[in-house]
């Protein structure tokens, strides 16, 4: 994957963060996009008071990330959806032990990428109610890195029984990374021949996201 689409990437990784906790109040898509919209500025905030502990105090850099992400992103449903089938073959000690190296992964894969990507700038751009789902939910974004290129990306919500929208999945370029995991967790049981400890111990979230021709 080239430099710009990691960035777009870990953009994806960083920008979880952006979808804060939305209320059942405020189950409008043009409020859950303002509420996306205006929590921007706060979390582009924290990163870069966070960010001088990546090198001097890591340990507090990612334990930081993973309690603000955690509060936001349900990583257990998406972990969940990732291992798919497997899920229900898998102890309740290897489902928490997926999630965390998932987490883990992610962080220790994006996060100096995300460090030295330069300058880029994340627009929330509209949001939508699942026409079939109140309980579901999308928002566009655009990522514009320093070059002045913009990327899409469209990130899928939904409404927990305690009324907060939560983050469940990512789409970049057309890519649904959830589902592209899901692939990659398939075809590592296939080649381990079942063994899901094999696979959480060799898990990767690296991917070759192709950017479409004339972006």
């Amino acid at each position: 994957m080239n430099n710009i689409l990691q960035r777009v990437f870990v953009a994806f990784l960083f920008s979880l963060a952006l979808v804060k906790p939305v209320f059942a109040f405020a189950d409008d898509s043009e409020q859950v996009r303002q509420t996306v919209e205006q929590n921007v500025l706060e979390v582009v905030d924290y990163f870069e008071k966070e960010k001088q502990y990546y090198e001097t105090d890591p340990e507090r850099f990612f334990r930081n990330m993973d309690l603000a992400l955690s509060k936001i992103v349900d990583f257990r449903r998406i972990a969940a959806r990732v291992m798919g089938r497997f899920a229900r073959k898998a102890s309740k000690e290897q489902r928490d032990r997926f999630v965390e190296t998932f987490k883990k992964t992610l962080f220790d894969t994006y996060s100096k990428t995300l460090i030295e990507s330069g300058t880029f700038e994340i627009r929330v751009t509209k949001a939508a109610i699942n026409s079939r789902s109140d309980r579901r939910a999308s928002v566009d974004l655009e990522v514009m890195s320093d070059n002045g290129n913009t990327y899409p990306v469209i990130y899928s919500m939904y409404k927990t029984d305690e009324g907060e929208w939560l983050m469940e999945n990512v789409i970049v370029f057309g890519v649904n990374v959830g589902l592209a995991f899901r692939d990659r967790f398939e075809s590592q049981m296939r080649a381990t021949r079942g063994d899901i400890d094999a696979v959480i111990d060799g898990w990767s979230v690296k991917l070759d996201i192709e950017q479409p021709k004339g972006s």
